[in-house]
């Protein structure tokens, strides 16, 4: 499967907030003031590029611009710490800020994550140690907790407050604590702006 570009990577982030496949700069900058999910999407994204860079001299130097100051002030600031060797897909949504946390794991294109959400190690001392592996379309609501070396389907819905740490199959709606699957679902209607 071939890998999007950065500049096509940005642009599906930047759609799934503005609801728009057209750009302007003030567009843009009024999405980042009403939903300041998108500049931490941002350069969440520069800072993975930053480190991919060859020129070590130049990777030093965005490293310290970029990574080591501006990105991780801000993460504190929102309250964002996303492991900058996740691998997120296209067209990553952050609802609301604040209390999230996400670790080194794999996630497919155009997911959401809402506020208080963690994913990440789990299952230490036994065989599901590890992190989770997110398929695509999948909606993650407040206060969810994902952990353990688990794989969570395409156009899963994952309820406000559920603890997941086993498998859940494509188009499944899981709730609860522990969670578990309450019904299916053909459309994930929490996927807004996901048009390819």
């Amino acid at each position: 499967m071939k890998e999007d570009s950065f500049w096509i990577i940005i642009k599906a982030d930047i759609k799934r907030y503005t609801g728009s496949g057209r750009f302007s700069v003030w567009q843009v900058i009024r999405s980042i003031y009403h939903e300041p999910g998108l500049i931490y999407v941002i350069f969440l994204r520069f800072s993975q590029k930053v480190r991919k860079l060859n020129n070590s001299f130049l990777r030093l130097l965005f490293n310290l611009i970029f990574v080591w100051t501006i990105f991780k002030i801000l993460g504190l600031f929102l309250g964002i710490q996303i492991h900058l060797r996740a691998k997120i897909g296209k067209g990553f949504y952050i609802g609301h800020y604040g209390g999230i946390f996400i670790g080194a794991i794999e996630m497919g294109k155009y997911c959401n994550v809402s506020q208080q959400v963690s994913i990440g190690h789990g299952g230490r001392g036994t065989d599901r140690h590890g992190v989770p592996k997110i398929g695509e379309y999948v909606y993650i609501g407040p206060g969810a907790k994902l952990f353990g070396k688990i794989r969570i389907g395409n156009n899963v819905s994952i309820g406000a407050n559920a603890v997941v740490s086993k498998d859940i199959p494509d188009n499944a709606i899981v709730v609860g604590n522990p969670g578990r699957i309450v019904g299916y679902q053909e459309k994930n209607e929490y996927i807004h702006n996901a048009d390819e």
